[in-house]
């Protein structure tokens, strides 16, 4: 499994929607996909339609870590079942939900310890069958956030081109430069990816040349542009991949093009 954490300490920068728009590249590219939802909004699990039937969230499961399965508690995504239809009886894409709850924010403090931190690698370290595992991150620097980093190979930060979030996404460079010492020596590359980019905004192409010099290589391409359907498809809690759009052809492409960028750092089976 690779396993990526999509972060930012600044709220309402698309996050989730980047997480989201991941999911949906994976579900229609075949790859078996776990979208972990810590984040106590638990906005991801709204946004992949899930029902929980029973099975425990995610806080549950992190608190009964030596007992609980992961594998056994995950959702279907509701857009597993859409993808389902169009493709071979034989082959149905996997996309699992391990559904967000606000008991998370039990461990979402910043003196969490560091037996805490390993909470979420304990449950993956028991699961199997995917190839990629996406964990949407809270907007923060606490607990669940490094409980998420201590689980991952590799970081995607996610920025609008804003003072306020470029300047976030610096602190939060910083902030995994120590917690890399200090508690994950083997963590991957951080990469960063501009979300919301208005192309028609000087502010934006300010920022952008701003952030291409402070990030440099972490930088990723493509920038994810703002889309005027984006909120509504998120409100149908349908896959951007789904969407009985044209208009969006471009924005698959780019989710397309952004997974393949992550991919890239995943070994391969045989490594």
């Amino acid at each position: 499994m690779h396993v990526v954490s999509i972060s930012s300490l600044k709220g309402g920068v698309g996050k989730t929607s980047v997480t989201l728009g991941l999911a949906s590249a994976a579900l229609a590219a075949g790859i078996p996909t776990l979208v972990i939802d810590l984040d106590p909004h638990a906005d991801a699990s709204t946004g992949l339609g899930v029902r929980v039937n029973g099975k425990q969230p995610i806080g549950q499961m992190l608190k009964n870590v030596r007992r609980a399965r992961l594998q056994d508690n995950v959702a279907a995504s509701a857009w597993q079942s859409k993808a389902a239809e169009k493709k071979s009886r034989t082959r149905i894409p996997v996309l699992d939900v391990a559904v967000g709850d606000a008991f998370t924010g039990i461990y979402d403090r910043p003196d969490l310890r560091t037996r805490d931190l390993r909470r979420l690698s304990q449950l993956l370290s028991r699961t199997s069958g995917y190839q990629l595992v996406l964990i949407d991150c809270p907007p923060s620097l606490n607990g669940l956030t490094r409980m998420a980093w201590s689980a991952s190979d590799q970081l995607l930060l996610v920025a609008e081109p804003s003072l306020f979030s470029v300047a976030g996404t610096e602190r939060t460079q910083r902030a995994l430069e120590l917690f890399r010492r200090e508690f994950a020596p083997s963590l991957g590359p951080v990469r960063v990816v501009a979300n919301r980019v208005r192309k028609d905004s000087a502010e934006h192409t300010f920022r952008l040349n701003e952030m291409r010099q402070m990030f440099g290589d972490s930088m990723v391409k493509p920038e994810i542009p703002e889309h005027p359907e984006w909120q509504q498809i998120q409100g149908a809690a349908y896959s951007v991949h789904q969407w009985p759009s044209k208009a969006t052809a471009p924005m698959l492409g780019q989710f397309d093009a952004l997974l393949k960028e992550l991919m890239s750092a995943a070994p391969t089976p045989n490594s």
